[in-house]
């Protein structure tokens, strides 16, 4: 099988590589070196390790835009809902990325380009090849195209749920008050703080808890929901 010129596949990127060796060390799988006679040729597994953190560290931020009022525990099960060999060998193939791989004789036989492993795998390796190349805002872009639809297209049943609106339209068709949340304490460095917010609605009182404002208040909406549904307020 011929392989396609690179700058085809850096089309598809949208990102031209200042150094193309970076490209070359990112589609070489280790079944393809191991059948070399070359003692420096390396393959893509280092740059996998390397894009598998970059890949973490952009969706995150992405989802840490989407999401500002979303805690910890939320971000990362949205993150890794998104992040899997699945949807990377998915996007993987949308860049037809199988057919640039150098991989060896077995996988070859075995139909290796189009395995989901060595497809993510190897889009892992791409990043961190664009990031090495480019930086961080390289590696951003890039990523934005292909995961940021993903996050934009997340069903009800995975993206988050903003309690504060949903406490807001209950009240607002009972006609009641308008909820006010305080912030009775704040711990923690600086770098690091927690925060707990009350909400006293109809009577009733919660405490939300949460690494920033928002999300304590979030935490709080959430309790007082519990509460008004078990009492029928």
């Amino acid at each position: 099988m011929e392989q396609p010129p690179l700058s085809t596949l850096e089309h598809c990127l949208g990102y031209t590589f200042r150094d193309p060796a970076l490209i070359g060390k990112a589609l070489r799988h280790s079944s393809f070196v191991n059948e070399q006679d070359t003692p420096d040729l390396r393959d893509n597994e280092r740059l996998e390790f390397l894009g598998d953190a970059v890949l973490n560290l952009v969706v995150g931020h992405f989802l840490m835009l989407r999401y500002p009022d979303l805690n910890e525990g939320d971000l990362s099960r949205i993150r890794a809902s998104l992040v899997n060999e699945f949807q990377l060998s998915q996007i993987a193939r949308n860049l037809d990325l199988g057919a640039y791989l150098q991989l060896g004789k077995g996988e070859m036989q075995t139909n290796g380009r189009e395995k989901n492993s060595i497809l993510a795998d190897a889009l892992e390796a791409v990043i961190a090849a664009v990031y090495l190349d480019g930086g961080y805002q390289a590696a951003f872009n890039l990523l934005g195209i292909h995961f940021k639809p993903l996050i934009e297209a997340l069903s009800p049943a995975v993206a988050p749920l903003d309690f504060k609106s949903r406490l807001q339209e209950l009240l607002q068709c009972r006609r009641r008050e308008v909820p006010v949340y305080r912030v009775v304490e704040e711990s923690g460095p600086d770098h690091d703080k927690t925060f707990a917010v009350d909400i006293d609605v109809l009577g009733r009182k919660a405490q939300g808890i949460g690494k920033s404002k928002k999300a304590a208040e979030q935490d709080a909406a959430r309790r007082i929901l519990e509460v008004l549904d078990s009492t029928d307020a």
